[in-house]
């Protein structure tokens, strides 16, 4: 399983995947020997996925759509931050959209990354004293003030 779990993680963070479609997932199928996974060891897999902590399911009744969690919320978190000391951003005030899809963070693990999981993210960089978080008029403008 911890193959799976590892190209499942790969294929999604690399191609910039945010959800995993279940019956729509190209990594089930492998045409060039012509097999492919029935439902029930997808299931297996993507319930191990999850458990593993990388996934969670959008959909947890009906189990078709999971969140791929390009990192964790708890070392997001920590890449944020990092990137914070090293841009300067230390007692300076950036937006959630600045931490999405700014100039400055091209490269980054939370580049693209899912505006809940970023969230998640900041919300633990809060309750470590880290940052505050401040409403803005939408949820992109909402700003971060790093301490």
């Amino acid at each position: 399983m911890g193959l799976w779990r590892d190209l499942i993680l790969k294929y999604h963070t690399e191609l910039r995947i945010k959800t995993l479609v279940v019956h729509d997932c190209p990594l089930w199928k492998n045409p060039g020997i012509g097999r492919e996974l029935d439902n029930e060891s997808i299931m297996a897999v993507m319930e191990d996925f999850i458990k593993g902590g990388h996934g969670e399911w959008e959909d947890p009744d009906v189990r078709t759509r999971c969140r791929i969690l390009w990192r964790k919320p708890e070392q997001l978190a920590s890449d944020i931050y990092d990137w914070a000391e090293a841009n300067g951003y230390i007692n300076s005030v950036c937006t959630v959209y600045e931490l999405h899809s700014g100039e400055d963070i091209n490269g980054m693990s939370f580049e693209g990354a899912d505006e809940e999981l970023l969230r998640r993210a900041l919300s633990i960089l809060e309750d470590q004293g880290k940052c505050t978080i401040f409403k803005g008029d939408t949820s992109s403008e909402d700003g971060i003030k790093f301490f």
